[in-house]
């Protein structure tokens, strides 16, 4: 038949790095018996699958009319949900870009409405306003004892129920 050969010497023939005899468990064979062993191989029939497995593997096979009707459900939520999904997310860039635009316009409004303040403020004359005050509408400045100082501890304005001081 065969004749096989243990190898004790060559550590790149053997597949053992070390180089040494103990642990190298390979054979090498000679002669023809490799093609022989393919022969065989190939001649033997393939083992028949048992009436277990073929009953397994149709089993595998087959999908009852519940389970398609599960999957089909599941393919419908799933592309509910994500059209709901796609749809949020559409709506929430929407708004995103609406927010952006009014904060904008709301930037834009308090610096037009700072520039009219202050347009307004440099305008006034408070000598003019004096002027008038004392000359045409005849005020005059508060006397000692007219003043009356009110100190309100919830709210920072003052209403005058009676007349009183006079």
């Amino acid at each position: 038949m065969s004749k096989k050969r243990r190898s004790y010497g060559n550590a790149a023939h053997t597949g053992n790095r070390s180089g040494s005899a103990r642990g190298n468990d390979r054979f090498y064979v000679y002669g023809n018996t490799a093609a022989q062993l393919q022969r065989q191989l190939e001649e033997e029939p393939a083992k028949k699958p048992s009436a277990e497995v073929k009953k397994n593997r149709a089993k595998a096979h087959y999908m009852s009319a519940g389970y398609l009707l599960f999957l089909g459900a599941a393919l419908v939520a799933s592309a509910y949900i994500l059209m709901n999904y796609l749809q949020m997310q559409a709506e929430l860039t929407n708004l995103t870009k609406s927010v952006a635009a009014k904060t904008s316009t709301l930037i834009n409004l308090k610096t037009d409405n700072e520039e009219e303040y202050n347009r307004i403020v440099s305008s006034i004359d408070l000598e003019e306003i004096k002027r008038v005050a004392m000359g045409v509408l005849g005020m005059i400045y508060a006397q000692e004892g007219q003043i009356v100082v009110y100190e309100g501890e919830q709210y920072d304005y003052m209403r005058q129920v009676t007349e009183s001081g006079r």
